[in-house]
């Protein structure tokens, strides 16, 4: 009796492990019989078995295509038996995926965030004129924020213009301008005013936390 007792160290390793081992033994089994008619009634049975134990992918759309990959994936491949769908292989399995491009950004200014890069190229494009004008200096006063944001110190016009200048390649020239940007004051209002309105709303949900309820 001792003699039959089973490690999992000398077990064989499971492929995929949440059907479990009685699975992978039933397929093991399916491979190992001698005709092909036994074989697709075995594989049809241990699909049911599979449906099974995974009733909450029924309505799945292709589920019934997903089990019968995963069964020859459970068989090594080595499961002679027809299947009502096309047969996955052991290369496209083991094929790696191509290494994902990342978008190329501007690291050197990433205070600024990846939409005012997209909010330039489309003022590029865009025909001389007021709207123009007018969307430039929106752009560069929303720089101007994102730059306070990230060092609280005042910062001048001039250095904003020069970074417009750098990031839409020369193409948005301010630097001779008479206009200035928004004050420090006016562009940091209603960050000061959210939290403000954030903290009173905190206090008032302390001062309600200790009153007695009848």
């Amino acid at each position: 009796m001792i003699d039959d007792i089973e490690y999992n160290t000398e077990r064989e390793h499971l492929i995929i492990p949440e059907y479990g081992r009685h699975l992978q033994k039933m397929v093991n089994y399916a491979k190992q019989l001698p005709t092909k008619e036994e074989r697709n009634k075995v594989a049809k049975s241990i699909i049911n078995v599979m449906g099974n134990l995974q009733p909450h992918l029924r309505d799945v759309p292709d589920f019934q295509h997903k089990l019968w990959d995963q069964l020859f994936i459970i068989a090594d491949f080595e499961l002679d038996a027809d299947s009502p769908y096309p047969k996955p292989s052991k290369e496209e399995l083991n094929e790696r995926p191509e290494p994902l491009k990342y978008p190329q950004n501007f690291p050197k200014y990433r205070f600024y965030g990846n939409n005012i890069k997209t909010m330039i190229d489309v003022a590029n494009t865009w025909e001389d004129g007021e709207l123009k004008e007018a969307l430039i200096y929106t752009i560069a006063n929303h720089m101007k924020k994102c730059f306070l944001n990230w060092n609280k110190d005042t910062v001048e016009d001039d250095v904003i213009f020069n970074h417009l200048y750098e990031l839409s390649g020369g193409k948005i020239n301010l630097k001779g301008s008479e206009e200035d940007l928004s004050d420090v004051t006016s562009l940091m209002r209603n960050k000061k005013k959210y939290s403000n309105t954030k903290k009173s709303h905190h206090k008032k949900n302390n001062s309600n936390r200790n009153r007695k309820r009848y």
